[in-house]
């Protein structure tokens, strides 16, 4: 990858790391991102008793692991692997796909401009990392407005050939956030109480929720948009406007995401 973090990652990051080796407590990795070692206990491996960390790991794979502790003086990061579950791992080699197709980008422009590949990075990133930490989410808002390449001061021949191949590489995606809502209530008007609640969450999501009854006062919660970060901020307010509205009314809820 020709994208690094600088700096030690956060905790509770997400991090895509491939295994340099396999030890009998212990598992190595490569943090890709940040271009530094980290530790996965066998502990934080896989739920349960291991007994052959090998079944889980194998030098070569990659994975992604969540981070538990950093410790910048000594340059430990500890990391966890059985932490992760799937849906945050769909999310998160989604983002290092759409980085690897960001480089690729770079990769055929440079190749028609006649520049290196790495230097081209640079030279772009640089013009436009006060505002994005990240090529790739440049690259996605450029899918929808083009005339985002003039605000950067990036050559115009060189955002003629950018925006050729973003339109071609970058088509928009649907993202699709599922989760389950279970609501009950003492109220003696029950029914209504539930009707009303999800009216609520329907009105906070617009055209953007679809709500089905699952069975057992269970609910289906499915948020569909072109981006995760506005997909997240409607299931918070639809879930929060059913959620306040129960608990109003002698009731409790709980929202729980599919997969975890």
């Amino acid at each position: 990858m020709l994208f690094k973090k600088q700096g030690f990652p956060e905790e509770s990051e997400l991090v895509l790391c491939t295994v340099t080796s396999v030890q009998y407590h212990s598992v190595i990795v490569d943090i890709e991102e940040y271009g530094r070692s980290g530790l996965i206990h066998i502990s934080e491996v896989s739920p349960g008793r291991i007994r052959n960390i090998r079944d889980f790991v194998k030098e070569g794979k990659k994975v992604v692991c969540k981070v538990l502790r950093v410790n910048e003086e000594k340059g430990y990061i500890d990391l966890s692997l059985r932490r992760v579950n799937e849906s945050e791992k769909r999310r998160k080699i989604e983002s290092i796909k759409r980085e690897q197709n960001a480089e690729k980008i770079v990769e055929i422009a440079a190749l028609k401009l006649g520049l290196k590949t790495e230097e081209f990075y640079k030279s772009v990133f640089e013009k436009i990392n006060s505002k994005y930490t990240a090529l790739k989410d440049f690259f996605d808002d450029v899918s929808k407005d083009q005339k985002l390449l003039d605000e950067f001061d990036i050559d115009k021949k060189q955002a003629k050939i950018l925006g050729e191949i973003i339109a071609i590489r970058i088509k928009p995606t649907e993202i699709e956030i599922r989760s389950k809502l279970k609501m009950t209530t003492y109220d003696s008007d029950g029914i209504n109480v539930i009707r009303e609640s999800l009216k609520k969450a329907q009105e906070a999501g617009k055209d953007s929720i679809s709500i089905s009854y699952l069975g057992s006062g269970t609910y289906h919660l499915i948020i569909k948009g072109n981006d995760y970060k506005e997909a997240e901020k409607i299931l918070k307010n639809s879930s929060d406007a059913a959620i306040s509205y129960v608990e109003k009314h002698a009731g409790t809820a709980e929202l729980t995401r599919e997969g975890e």
